[in-house]
């Protein structure tokens, strides 16, 4: 183990390095639901916040209550109600609801003071603050119904959260307001949540749920899940969608995410808590657990420039080394970078190739062709082609060629045929090299 741990820990922390360096001073709005308390989750999903409190990322924990509130109820007999996806709270559960507010407040602060040796908490430091962030109003009645101590957010005290977390502690929010007169109202985790990221504006609003996520078809329970949505897409998909009544419902979170959205907020996420480390996996890796939806998409396909050459040279120097490509210096690639193209996902290239043309052999060469492992199959290399042969073509250009000691069998399948070394331009002829032999395909450009 203490021989291959290396080969596989080191290359897994170099690729999740981009991450940390972007998200670095960020600030996240973390909606948790009490259903994660109940199922015992506390610990874990408190140690992977510490993490990422300890990596710089600003944190706002908004928990809700539900099974608690609804455990408090049955044990004085009291029956829960509910109408149009929200409590109708009562007097008794107005009570209830400040009682499990308390309880869990407890829990979570006690969990974030853990700090024994051999465990991820071990060293950790995470202050946890508290307070009146949150003015509200009465639901009243709607449809008939009197919510009574039902409330929606009427005001965030953003200002005093924002010096909160800037100066390392992490703000926690339980689901009350109050009014001016002092009178308190249940809010919705949910809408907390979100009220508070946009009131910050913030990077990412997350919520941890029951819900795997938003299926790509909803008829079909075993579906894959839809990674990322587009706003516009989003919008869609719930106009379509019946009025979510309770947490299940796959409109229930999404309505929330679109709002954040429309709001301000850069992403928003529908994350499963049932999966452990879901929130690592979805801030760190490329796509993530659970469902994202995005003002636009985050995948860019451009033309490079002189930022992106530290990027190029993370993503080809593998293939690099293991011979699929030649070595290419910094120097040769900060001297061609208006030749590239490349494509990004988040502020990382995972895709690129250049273009370099002979325009008195009305030809040009497609050099260093590269998709990052992570996201092959998907589609990107066709992408970077496609942009390659329209940039050729506005050369006014009648081919593109390659050449390619492995990769033959990809290019022929997309219209490239085998040609003689000689076919090359004359300036490429000098600089072909014998001994790699590499093969020569050509695609004419219709």
């Amino acid at each position: 183990m203490s021989l291959v741990f290396p080969h596989t820990f080191v290359p897994w922390f170099r690729s999740v390095a981009p991450h940390i360096h972007a998200y670095h001073g960020k600030t996240f709005v973390i909606g948790m639901a009490g259903e994660l308390i109940a199922a015992g989750k506390l610990n874990a999903f408190v140690q992977d916040l510490s993490l990422l409190h300890a990596m710089g990322i600003k944190l706002v924990l908004v928990h809700g209550f539900r099974p608690q509130v609804n455990e408090q109820l049955r044990a004085k007999g009291h029956a829960s109600r509910f109408s149009h996806g929200k409590r109708i709270t009562d007097p008794v559960a107005l009570d209830c609801a400040q009682e499990a507010a308390g309880q869990l407040r407890f829990e979570i602060e006690a969990a974030f003071s853990q700090g024994l040796p051999n465990t991820p908490m071990a060293n950790a430091t995470v202050r946890v603050v508290s307070g009146n962030f949150l003015t509200a109003r009465p639901v009243g009645i709607v449809d008939g119904v009197d919510f009574m101590h039902s409330g929606v957010v009427r005001k965030v005290d953003s200002a005093t959260i924002r010096r909160a977390i800037d100066i390392g502690a992490l703000v926690l929010l339980s689901p009350f307001g109050f009014s001016p007169t002092g009178e308190a109202f249940n809010l919705t985790m949910e809408e907390v949540a979100t009220a508070t990221a946009i009131a910050l504006q913030a990077d990412k609003l997350l919520f941890m749920t029951e819900l795997p996520g938003i299926r790509e078809d909803l008829d079909d329970p075993d579906s894959a899940i839809d990674t990322e949505l587009a706003l516009a897409d989003a919008r869609r998909l719930l106009a379509r969608l019946p009025e979510p009544t309770q947490p299940s419902d796959p409109a229930f979170y999404l309505q929330h995410c679109v709002r954040a959205c429309e709001g301000g907020v850069e992403r928003s996420h529908i994350l499963p808590f049932a999966g452990d480390g879901a929130v690592l996996m979805e801030i760190f890796t490329h796509d993530g657990v659970g469902t994202m939806v995005v003002d636009e998409k985050l995948e860019s396909l451009h033309e490079a420039t002189a930022d992106d050459v530290g990027g190029i040279l993370q993503l080809i120097e593998p293939f690099e080394r293991d011979g699929t490509l030649v070595k290419r210096s910094r120097t040769e690639i900060e001297r061609d970078i208006t030749t590239y193209t490349v494509i990004e996902h988040d502020g990382i290239i995972f895709g690129c190739a250049a273009l370099y043309a002979y325009p008195e052999a009305r030809t040009a060469e497609m050099a260093a062709l590269t998709i990052s492992p992570q996201v092959q199959g998907q589609g990107d290399g066709e992408r970077i082609l496609k942009r390659i042969e329209q940039r050729a073509r506005a050369m006014g250009l009648d081919s593109i060629f390659v050449l390619t000691t492995r990769t033959m069998h990809w290019f022929v399948k997309r219209g490239f045929q085998q040609v003689d070394p000689d076919w090359l331009p004359e300036a490429r002829k000098r600089k072909y090299n014998w001994d790699r032999r590499s093969q020569v395909l050509v695609k004419k450009l219709g």
